[in-house]
């Protein structure tokens, strides 16, 4: 409706660019995956992507190029922050359905409602939906500032948070091996300045509290036994169509 409104003010001179639902950008944004490819050691496939969704553009091109790739044994983590959690929400309806209002501040992830190609795509035994709240992505995003001098944005740092004090081990359901390859696309930095990270430093000063007590491990790191577990909402589900789009 928003597209048709554009081109019709426009008296037919403009052409609508969708920013995630279109094949052209599924294959622009899948070249990131040959570039990986072409860096894995002896030609190997990572062991584990962690990639953010929002419309679901991003996630359609890596899972495009892993197929041409055929990156079949790769876990790909879909990463959503709470309150931009479409794809998560349609999972766990098993269709495809819209959220109400998108309320997480990682506005670069607010899109009520995934691409249907993303949604088919997430039901896949090797892709799994993994929900993070705001103050665990911003946790990510000054984390990596603070260890790698990276500035990113609410949208990339979600992705970062999951590697850090057990949360990965705990989306993959399993420990992380020594040998294992995890290649976190840090997808957007834009909409982020230094007063941001410091505003989010003191706002989720709790979320750096409970980190500082653990291990300062970014991967592979273990939880004492008096740590109270952390919750990561998510969900696997098979094709229940067994389709050629899902095998």
């Amino acid at each position: 409706m928003r597209s048709k409104l554009i081109i019709h003010q426009a008296e037919g001179l403009a052409i609508y660019c969708p920013p995630f639902d279109h094949p052209d950008i599924w294959t622009g944004n899948s070249t990131v995956m040959y570039e990986i490819a072409a860096q894995m050691p002896a030609q190997s496939a990572p062991d584990v992507i962690i990639c953010s969704v929002g419309g679901g553009g991003l996630m359609n091109g890596i899972c495009q190029a892993m197929d041409d790739l055929s990156m079949h044994d790769t876990t790909v983590l879909a990463m959503e922050t709470a309150g931009a959690d479409s794809l998560n929400a349609a999972l766990q309806a098993r269709e495809l359905i819209s959220l109400d209002k998108i309320t997480s501040q990682a506005t670069s992830l607010g899109c009520v409602r995934v691409t249907e190609k993303t949604f088919k795509y997430g039901q896949r035994s090797n892709v799994r939906s993994v929900v993070l709240p705001d103050a665990e992505a911003a946790m990510g995003c000054w984390r990596l500032a603070d260890d790698e001098r990276i500035m990113v944005e609410l949208a990339c740092g979600v992705n970062v948070a999951l590697c850090y004090d057990g949360r990965l081990e705990k989306a993959l359901g399993r420990p992380v091996r020594p040998d294992d390859k995890v290649v976190i696309v840090l997808c957007g930095g834009s909409n982020v300045t230094s007063s941001m990270l410091c505003q989010w430093r003191n706002q989720y000063a709790n979320i750096e509290e409970e980190t500082l007590r653990r291990s300062d491990s970014a991967l592979g790191s273990e939880k004492g036994e008096d740590d109270e577990p952390i919750v990561l909402e998510g969900v696997e589900v098979p094709c229940a169509k067994d389709c050629e789009d899902c095998a």
